[in-house]
Parts: structure tokens; sequence; C-alpha cells
């Protein structure tokens, strides 16, 4: 049996047809047909929904998020990973790199094999994110100083291993490897993307030495750009294939720099994040992250320095507010949560609209207002499905 849903606004991510007006898509698993209402064909046997007045778009791909709804990546828990997927699916997540942080090395291995597992059982689950223990403590935000250390090729192939291959990005800071050559040859040896993040490089280091394709949470936790040095944060700007992780909750950055970046990078080198930790989903109130007290009130989340601690953001919040911070269309906004992701770790089957893709899909109401209805490859979850 197939679902199809008839009537819907159905933005594609796709350039060739980018918006269906009228339109219709039949999916199972993968997507079996769609297009415009005049070429519709009934088929014995389908559910068929009616969503007029509806906006279809394809589903989210968080590459950027610790935790959610009581969980968190750096539990080495099965079950707990499983949770915290089926609540991000439930925002409209339909792709997760479950990301780590600066721990032990005995920490982040168990982390591995947990999602190594995890992974087998959840379609969701297509990579990991290492953020750090590369990293710098002049910029360490929410990371744990005492486990920061420098690049290392050695322990990347065991994580690497250990999570059955599928670390596909590493947030490092340049500047302290102490053979960045090697280390860099190795990422791209083994299809991993690097992302310059927690770093004090300058930008004469960077433009001449460094390959990373990525920034990690552009602003948050790097080199600023100032006007006699352009830092991390300008190397990000001024370099056109540099992509920039954003958090667009309005405190990481503020609404004008989110609006900046957009104007200066374009919509095809923003990737929307969450960097979302276990509080998202709880309201305000007491939690952790990397053995650190963390305080959520007001939906931001903070250490008891103040520092931001990751953040509560929920994915269809993000979508919505890059268009509201910079004035960017729909197709401009699944260009920054669906499309540069799916391109850039090479998700062929994610990312778009398209027949034989996967039935990956966000159903919102005429006005975005509301997510009503999420499909991860044909199955169904609404925001009733987060963990409570």
């Amino acid at each position: 049996m197939s679902k199809v849903l008839i009537h819907a606004t159905i933005y594609t991510g796709n350039q060739d047809l980018p918006v269906i007006e009228d339109g219709y898509i039949r999916f199972n698993k993968t997507i079996q047909a769609m297009g415009p209402m005049a070429t519709y064909q009934p088929a014995a046997g389908d559910e068929v929904e009616h969503v007029e007045q509806k906006i279809i778009v394809p589903g989210f791909i968080d590459t950027h998020t610790h935790g959610a709804y009581g969980f968190d990546t750096m539990d080495g828990n099965v079950d707990d990973l499983l949770k915290m997927v089926q609540g991000q699916l439930s925002e409209g997540i339909t792709t997760i790199f479950p990301t780590t942080m600066t721990q032990s090395v005995d920490s982040i291995s168990q982390a591995m094999v947990a999602i190594n597992e995890a992974a087998q059982k959840e379609p969701a689950i297509k990579g990991v994110h290492l953020e750090g223990p590369f990293v710098n403590p002049h910029y360490k935000g929410a990371q744990p100083e005492q486990y920061m250390i420098a690049p290392s090729v050695e322990l990347v192939q065991k994580w690497n291993e250990l999570s059955g291959n599928r670390v596909r990005l590493i947030t490092y800071a340049p500047e302290r490897a102490e053979n960045l050559t090697e280390f860099e040859d190795y990422l791209l040896q083994n299809n991993i993307q690097g992302s310059i993040g927690h770093s004090d490089a300058t930008r004469e280091f960077l433009k001449d030495q460094v390959r990373a394709s990525r920034v990690t949470h552009l602003y948050n936790a790097q080199r600023p750009m100032h006007h006699r040095e352009a830092g991390v944060t300008g190397h990000a700007m001024l370099e056109q294939n540099i992509h920039g992780e954003l958090i667009v909750d309005g405190y990481h950055v503020a609404p004008d720099m989110v609006k900046l970046a957009y104007q200066v990078k374009s919509a095809k080198r923003i990737d929307l994040i969450t960097d979302s930790m276990r509080a998202k989903g709880l309201g305000d109130g007491e939690s952790e992250l990397g053995g650190q007290k963390v305080w959520v009130k007001d939906k931001q989340a903070r250490l008891e320095n103040g520092a931001l601690a990751g953040s509560v953001l929920e994915f269809d919040d993000a979508f919505r507010n890059v268009m509201n911070f910079t004035g960017a269309s729909i197709e401009e906004a699944v260009q920054m949560a669906s499309v540069n992701q799916a391109e850039a770790f090479g998700l062929t089957q994610k990312g778009t609209l398209e027949v034989g893709k996967d039935a990956d899909l966000n159903v919102f109401t005429h006005d975005l207002n509301q997510l009503t209805d999420t499909y991860s490859v044909g199955r169904h979850f609404t925001k009733a499905d987060a963990p409570k």
C-alpha cells in the first residue's frame, strides 16, 4: 500500500522544478510518483490524504546535534540514542549525524560503538560528527578543557572503525595539529569533511595551510572577524567554497548577523544546524552537558559561567527563523535545511523530493506556523511522538 498526499504545494529542492503549486506525492519507503494534480492517476490500494492549504518540503538534515529530549550522544547507550532520534524525527529531522563532544578517549569510543549499533536499527542515522576533542581551549565554549588534545590520525582511525566507518564530519582547531598535512590527508582519503571550529586560527594561516571545507557554528567559539585580522569568521565569509553552519535560534547569533552571513555566503553555502543538547524539548530547568551543569531558561541553555551550552532549538523553528531573519524564500530555506547537506555529504537519497529518493518529507500548514507531519523513509511521525 502506498500513501498519497494530494492538493499540496510542494517545494522539491530540485532546481529543475522547485515548486509544484497544486501537486501530489505518492510514496511508501521511497517516492514513487509526484507532480501536478492534472497528472495524478488514482491507484487501487492507495491511502489518499487531502492536504489542501498545506506545504510539503524535504525532510531536514541535522549534521550537528548532541542530544535532545533527555538523551545525549555521549551517554553511549543504544536505546537512549534511538529515543533521541525519535524525538528529533518529530520536529522534521529525517537525517541525523549524532554529534560527540570533547570527553575522554574511552567515552568517545563508547559513543562510537553505540552509534554503530543504533544506526543499524534507525535509518535516519547517516553519519557521525566528531566535535572535539581536537579543539583550542582559548575558544572552548561549552567543551571541557581538561580533555582537549591535538588532532590525531590514530584516534580518528580508531573512532571511525568503531562507528562502522560512519564518521563524516570532524570539528577541529587546525592550529593545534602537529602534522596538519597528515591529518587532513587522512580525512580527505576517508570521505570525512573537516570543519574549523573552537579555533584561534588566523586568516593568514587558514588561507595558506588549511583545507577544511566548513566552519562549525559560524561566529560562535572561534577567532572573530576584526578589521585588522579577519579570523575564522572572516575566513568563512571570504572563501566562497566554505560552508558555514548556523545556529538560527536568535541567541547564538543575532538576527542581523544571520542576515549578514546569508547576504555574503548566499543560501548555497549556509547549513542550518541545531547544535542541540539533552535539554531540548524538556522546558526550563537544570540539565547537563559533558558532565557540566546547564540551566535552561527562555529557550537558552547556559553553563554556570553564563556561556551558551549548545541549544534547545527545534529544527522547524530554525527553518522559520532563517526566513524571518533574512527574508530568504522557502526555496532558499529548503536549500539551507536539506539540499546543501545532502550534496556536501553525498547523501544521494536525501535532500530533495524526487521519484526514487527516500520518502523523507515534512508537511506544514500554509503559513508554515505548524509542522503537522513528518515522514522518514515513509514512517509517519508527529510532534506528539517526541519522548516526554
